[in-house]
Order: structure tokens, then C-alpha cells, then sequence
């Protein structure tokens, strides 16, 4: 077997990334074109925010036992409850992007009441290929603008001819989010395949290397795939600058990934998130352009939002072997990073998002507001009748609502509670709200209140910045009430530098918390989160 692919008992290949780089002449070469090109265009005296305060990065930690515990640690929260994010090693040359920072996963092991903290880095062919440089190599977001940005992409072309780089394993970050299927947590962003990580029984996060499916993934693969938790299968697509710029996967409970199904659409969109019900997937074409072309034209940014368009929503049966069944609707312009959930209603498919409208491109860009403007994300509820075609939508909340989660036991089922968070601006996370389907919104709310559909709000208090709250049932499955359980999430305090992690009662949304576990140092702000469970952590031990 070769020395790129070792055999896993996971049952198929887990792909051991081992890049050769190389140093040399031509390294040198580039390195001294593209000093060149930042002394003479890029404007230094520009701050990093995003490399500052709590967005600074930090070192890995190796497992560290018995934290402080003020209150308890529910018995149902025997897992690891992980979230990662970016945390740059290298310095930018340049731009820099909180999108671009290396993966690092913070982990939290919960044992009988007791507590572990870990952070590890994911061990991405990007990152081992700058470690062996000493510096940062690759491409970054924070570049990508004007003529600037098309001469750095040329740069990262030039390292790929000249063999500088390796890009056989891709150049993606692992930083986006976290899910888990067939034995392994995932480790994802879009532009990139998962990496596999194993929870060890301490805690630690030990990086396996890179899943292709037995070589059957050729294109990238979705931070945001679905777990059916009825059927264990897994739902994802990737998208692409090049046609098709969208394909769908079914991925089966024991990890076979089943033939590509490319979808059609006009142009090459960035597509976040998608949805699953029990029969359908929902692909969503919105107007986000992907165009690259456009960079030298006015110093504009590589993505372009054209408020002119509609919003459109492609359903296809989840095992369709083509794409001859899918039925396109359309609803007024918008974009949307994430879903919360999806399922069917008699003719209707009914989908729960969080809508925004007329995005602000410096969320892509990476220029700084510290409050956000006219960024009016907010739950909706948007319906697809399958039998006239037509689709409807209405506002369930005040701006601003973002990451969504629900008892994931629902996940493509019908289901009455979502969690989602207080933003006041990209990064900033100042509260969770707990949102109520089955009550109806109080009409022109312009604030985001107890009241209505609005059935309670944690809020975390002056100078405290929360993340994405995950939700823990006290009962695995859905026999015990939907919201018996809790929400954990980090915190960071702004007045004293110090993080911790709190659970707070998902069903009470109670003002005082069931536990806050203090962290050994600060942990930055970050992206997207899971709870792996005691079964899993088990699982993962036996193979």
C-alpha cells in the first residue's frame, strides 16, 4: 500500500497526508516577487483586527485536568464538547482574513463531573507545509481585492507550477466546523476535504489524516453536511468556480459515498449551507457571486452580491440518481450562511433559516465594524409547495439572529425549538435566544425580546462574547419533551481576559447557569461547534 494511504479500522481509507514541499531556487525566487509586490501595493500600516484581543491566536494545549467547576456538570454531558476555529501559527505576508486562520479544535472532555481542557490544531496539509517553511505560504482571503488580490492568486499559482507547494491534498484550513459519521468527527471547510479526528479518552484530538472515500470525493465537500440520525446516512454537496459549480453526495451510515449528482445553475455561487428533509434536499442559488475577473475592476472583492436577482431554492429527491427531478422555486433576493432545520408538511416543504438581506460584502472582505450595519439577519420560516410550485416566506424574529442549531435528534423532521445567537457584530455573540415555531411572532418587533415566539434569551452581559450554542437532550431520541436538555457554549470576558465554558437549562433558559467550567487561558473567538457523546468517544476507543 502506498505510503499516502494507510488502511483504517474505521472500515475504508483514511488518507495520510504526507506533502513534499520543496525549498530552493525557485522558493526563493517567488518569495522575493512577492515581497516585492506587498512592499509596492499593500498598505502596511493597516491593524489586523482580527489578529488582535481575543482573536489573537494561542498556543496548543495538551490535556488539562480538573477544572474549575462552579455548579455541576449534568450526567448527559458525559462526551467532548469541541468547537473549532481559526488560529493562524504564521503571520500573514499580508491580508489577513478571520476566515484564514490555521484550524484549531477547543475541546472540553466531561467525565463524572469533571472537566478537561484541550486544544490541537488540525494537522492540514496547508499547515505542515508552512511548518516546514517556517512561514505563511498560502493564498489568504484578507488578499483578495483589486489588482493586488489577482497578483497574489498569481503568486499561489506560481508556488503550485514550480512545485514550491503540494496542493495534492488540497490547501484548505479545517476551521469552519465539526460533525460526526461512520466512527470519525470531521473536521471541514468548504473549499477543502474532511479531515478525521479521533477524541482520545483523556481528551486529546489526534488528527488521522484526510477522507476522499476510497478516492471517490474529486471536489470539495461542505462545512455544513446533514446527519439523518433516523437513517445514519450522511448528505453533503461542494461547490466550485468551474462547472459543475454544484454537487451532491449521499454518503451511507457505513461511509460509502454513492455517485456524484451535479446540480445546474447559471453561475458560480457561494453556496454555505443547505438543508435535508426525510425525502428531499434543498440546494440554495442565491445571487453571491464567485468572479474573479471583477478583482482589477475597481479595486472590487473576488465575490460580488447582485441585488437584482432572486433568491432561488432547488429540491431534489435525497436519491436521485440525477438531477432531471429537482424543482426550482423563487423567493426575493437574499443570501443565507445557515438553516436550522427543514422537513415536509403535506404538499410543502418547509424551511427554517436565517435570512439576510442585501449582505454587506465586508463580512466576506474582512473590514472591520465593530457594530454591524444594516445587517438584518433573521429567522424565517420559507415554504415550498411541491404541487403549485409556489413558495412563500415570513419573518420570525428582529435582526440579529445567526447560527441556528436544534435538537439535532429532529434533524429533517418537524420540530418546535431553535437556538440561535445574539449578534452585534460578525464575530460578536452577545446572548442566545430560544425561539418557539409553535408561537407566532409579535408583529414590528424591532428588538430582539421575551415575547411572542421568543420564549427566552441568556443574555451574557456587558464586555462577554458567547459563541454557537449546542444543545444536549438530557434522553438520547425523541421520546422525552424536545427542549429537555442543555445548551453549551464558550464564553469569553473582555473585562478580566479570562474564557470558560457554560451550560445553561435549554428548557428554563435560566439566568443563572447549571455550570461555568474556568479555562486555563483564553480561548479566541471561533466558528462552528458539537458535542461528541460518551458512545461515540467509546466507539472511536474499540476501533
Amino acid at each position: 500500500m502506498a505510503e499516502s494511504e494507510k488502511k483504517s479500522s474505521y472500515g475504508g481509507e483514511i488518507v495520510y497526508v504526507d506533502p513534499k514541499p520543496r525549498k530552493g531556487i525557485a522558493s526563493r525566487f517567488v518569495d522575493l516577487v512577492e515581497k516585492l509586490i506587498v512592499k509596492l501595493m499593500y498598505d502596511a500600516s493597516k491593524p489586523y483586527h482580527y489578529l488582535s484581543g481575543n482573536f489573537s491566536p494561542v498556543d496548543e494545549t495538551p490535556p488539562c485536568k480538573n477544572l474549575p467547576v462552579k455548579g455541576y456538570l449534568p450526567e448527559c454531558l458525559n462526551g467532548e464538547f469541541v468547537r473549532v476555529g481559526p488560529n493562524p501559527k504564521f503571520s500573514p505576508v499580508a491580508g489577513y482574513h478571520w476566515f484564514d486562520g490555521d484550524g484549531m479544535i477547543h475541546g472540553m472532555r466531561i467525565k463524572d463531573g469533571k472537566a478537561t481542557y484541550v486544544s490541537r490544531y488540525v494537522r492540514t496539509s496547508r499547515l505542515k507545509q508552512e511548518e516546514f517553511f517556517g512561514g505563511a505560504k498560502f493564498m489568504k482571503i484578507g488578499d483578495l481585492k483589486g489588482l493586488f488580490g489577482l497578483l497574489m492568486v498569481n503568486i499561489q499559482l506560481l508556488r503550485n507550477k514550480l512545485k514550491v507547494l503540494d496542493v495534492s491534498y488540497g490547501n484548505g484550513t479545517a476551521n469552519t466546523a465539526l460533525i460526526y459519521h461512520h466512527g470519525k468527527l470531521l473536521a471541514l471547510s468548504e473549499a477543502d476535504k474532511p479531515y478525521a479526528i479521533k477524541v482520545l479518552e483523556d481528551g486529546d484530538l489526534q488528527t488521522l489524516g484526510m477522507l476522499d472515500y476510497d478516492k471517490r470525493l474529486a471536489h470539495s465537500f461542505t462545512a455544513h453536511p446533514k446527519v439523518d440520525p433516523f437513517t445514519g446516512e450522511m448528505y453533503t454537496f461542494g461547490y466550485s468556480h468551474d462547472p459543475p459549480y454544484v454537487t451532491y453526495r449521499v454518503i451511507s451510515k457505513d461511509g460509502f459515498m454513492h455517485d456524484p449528482v451535479p446540480i445546474t445553475i447559471s453561475d458560480p455561487v457561494m453556496m454555505h449551507d443547505f438543508a435535508i428533509t426525510e425525502n428531499y434536499a434543498i440546494f440554495m442559488d442565491l445571487p453571491l457571486y464567485f468572479r474573479p475577473k471583477e478583482m482589477v475592476k475597481g479595486n472590487k472583492l473576488i465575490f460580488s452580491f447582485d441585488d437584482t436577482k432572486k433568491a432561488r431554492f432547488g429540491i431534489l429527491p435525497r436519491y436521485a440518481k440525477d438531477e432531471l427531478l429537482i424543482k426550482w422555486f423563487e423567493l426575493p433576493n437574499c443570501f443565507i450562511f445557515h438553516n436550522a432545520n427543514a422537513w415536509e408538511e403535506e404538499d410543502e416543504i418547509v424551511l427554517i433559516t436565517c435570512r439576510l438581506e442585501n449582505p454587506d460584502l465586508d463580512m466576506v472582505s474582512g473590514t472591520v465594524k465593530e457594530k454591524l450595519e444594516n445587517f438584518n439577519n433573521e429567522l424565517y420560516e420559507m415554504r415550498f409547495n411541491m404541487k403549485t410550485g409556489l413558495a412563500s416566506q415570513r419573518k420570525l424574529s428582529a435582526s440579529a439572529v445567526d447560527f441556528p442549531r436544534i435538537n439535532e435528534n429532529y434533524t429533517g423532521r418537524k420540530q418546535r425549538f431553535v437556538y440561535g445567537t445574539i449578534l452585534d457584530s460578525i464575530a460578536k455573540v452577545t446572548g442566545i435566544v430560544k425561539f418557539d415555531l409553535h408561537a407566532q411572532p409579535e408583529k414590528d418587533r424591532t428588538k430582539l425580546e421575551v415575547g411572542g415566539n421568543v420564549q427566552g434569551i441568556f443574555d451574557l452581559g456587558p464586555g462577554r462574547f458567547g459563541s454557537e450554542a449546542i444543545f444536549v437532550p438530557r434522553e438520547p431520541g425523541i421520546s422525552s419533551e424536545e427542549d429537555d436538555g442543555y445548551l453549551i457554549f464558550f464564553v469569553h470576558d473582555e473585562n478580566t481576559g479570562k474564557s470558560a465554558v457554560n451550560v445553561i437549562d435549554a428548557k428554563t433558559m435560566s439566568a443563572d447557569p447549571v455550570a461555568v467550567v474556568e479555562l486555563p487561558h483564553r480561548v479566541p473567538y471561533g466558528f462552528h461547534a458539537f458535542f461528541v457523546t460518551e458512545e461515540q468517544i467509546q466507539e472511536q476507543a474499540k476501533r
